[in-house]
């Protein structure tokens, strides 16, 4: 195996390659506004770092977030480029869940982004791979009593700290982790054999254990940008 994995949901533009046992390689940037121009360079570095060819990637992993719309659809539109001129298989992670499985905390948690708009993307965690909340997007203040008494990864403590008091790490995702839970989830015994049905609702396996998603982007929320709508006529003056 040589999974290629990266995400974009976040400020982060993190990516990693790894061989089915660890990671060979690994590059992450952070810049909010650089997602595109970021990538494909991050893909470019971890592939020469470990002296290896796109050409011998056998799987790509994605972060599916929830993330804002920009971000978000660079990664998984590279993604899919990717495997389908290599003709390999892509498989999509929620992002919450690669943050998840970085928390090293003995007990429940909750992991929280920062959605703009004054806004979180959050769930709630019995351990980093038992995800037992569907992310949502909701208001800091909002998602409080929901955590209440919760250490919580990710920007949201680190924004909100008023709302969600009770920080922990890590803060943003790496495609390292993103890589050993995609692996992780990849040779488990429930793995699946076939390509799901696309969802935009991450799901669980049948132990509650998080589970491998198809490269559909989740927004929660509709893009800020709309099609205009229909002209409105322009009555012409009375001629006198």
């Amino acid at each position: 195996m040589l999974l290629l994995a990266f995400d974009t949901a976040t400020p982060a533009v993190t990516v990693a390659l790894h061989d089915g046992t660890r990671t060979l390689a690994e590059h992450t940037e952070v810049d909010a506004r650089r997602h595109g121009e970021l990538l494909a360079p991050g893909i470019r570095t971890v592939l020469a770092q470990a002296g290896c060819s796109r050409h011998d990637l056998t799987d790509v992993a994605v972060g599916v977030g929830p993330g804002p719309f920009t971000g978000l659809r660079v990664g998984l539109v590279t993604a899919q480029a990717l495997a389908d001129a290599l003709g390999i298989a892509v498989h999509g992670v929620c992002t919450l869940d690669i943050l998840a499985w970085a928390v090293r905390h003995d007990g429940p948690f909750a992991v929280a982004t920062d959605a703009r708009r004054r806004e979180v993307y959050w769930a709630r965690y019995a351990a980093p791979d038992r995800r037992v909340t569907d992310p949502a997007v909701d208001w800091p203040h909002a998602v409080a009593p929901e955590v209440a008494g919760l250490p919580v990864a990710g920007e949201g403590p680190v924004k909100y700290p008023d709302s969600l008091p009770i920080p922990i790490a890590p803060t943003l995702p790496t495609a390292a982790d993103l890589a050993d839970l995609t692996v992780r989830r990849l040779t488990a015994p429930f793995a699946p054999t076939s390509t799901p049905t696309p969802t935009l609702t991450p799901t669980s396996t049948p132990d509650g254990y998080t589970a491998l998603l198809p490269p559909v982007p989740l927004y929660l929320r509709r893009p800020d940008a709309v099609e205009p709508g229909a002209r409105k006529p322009v009555s012409q003056p009375a001629l006198r």
